[in-house]
């Protein structure tokens, strides 16, 4: 799945980021970060079947891009805000309605399957790069979910891209916005928090304005 990954959002970004680098940038760019993949997807533990499997599987993914951009001569907020765009390219490509209802549907399948989550850690039975959580029902819109334990965030220790945080865990904002979910926390694990608090609204909204910073919404 990760190849798979890498492999659609590369030809959706591709366009831009030759406009934006150049095509010399954008041969060193696609050859290293292939490489990275290949060389960390043997090297990345099997967490099963989780509830977090996706984000785990893009989490690999930006580590490669994020390594990458930094050995090309970027500075740590471009390679984020690049990352950023090439992840917007991604989710863009469907109407909106249609986002939105891929929206609705994923977080409510989510939710389903987030006490059979907890009921599996309360036994010991998560592999230890999934992610610990607690999980709160609010009403039948909203729910609560505190990350105290990150799969990417163990990942990119291993992998020596720590700095690959605090940027890549925004995206939850740039997803939620464009997936037409509502989205708020004012804590991540990649920000020095005890935990990230997330707040999530099956059907709400959700700003994407990086320009204006995240020292409120982490």
């Amino acid at each position: 799945m990760e190849k798979i990954i890498y492999a659609f959002i590369m030809l959706r970004s591709r366009k831009v980021l030759i406009k934006k680098y150049g095509k010399e940038f954008w041969k060193s760019f696609k050859k290293l970060s292939k490489e990275k993949l290949v060389a960390i997807l043997p090297l990345t533990p099997d967490i099963g079947k989780s509830i977090f499997l996706l984000n785990y599987q893009f989490g690999l993914v930006y580590i490669a891009w994020y390594k990458t951009f930094m050995e090309l001569g970027l500075q740590q907020q471009e390679t984020w805000e690049t990352i950023w765009m090439m992840s917007e390219k991604m989710v863009t490509i469907l109407p909106k309605f249609l986002r939105h209802l891929m929206g609705k549907s994923y977080i409510n399948n989510f939710r389903k399957k987030a006490a059979a989550h907890v009921e599996r850690q309360q036994k010991n039975e998560l592999h230890p790069y999934d992610w610990q959580v607690i999980y709160r029902e609010i009403n039948s819109n909203t729910f609560e979910l505190d990350i105290t334990e990150c799969g990417i965030k163990k990942l990119a220790h291993d992998f020596d891209a720590d700095s690959l945080l605090p940027g890549i865990c925004r995206m939850d904002y740039l997803l939620s916005h464009h997936m037409g979910n509502g989205f708020e926390r004012t804590k991540t694990l990649g920000d020095g928090d005890d935990c990230c608090n997330c707040r999530y609204h099956i059907i709400g909204t959700c700003e994407w304005s990086p320009e204006k910073g995240f020292e409120g919404r982490r």
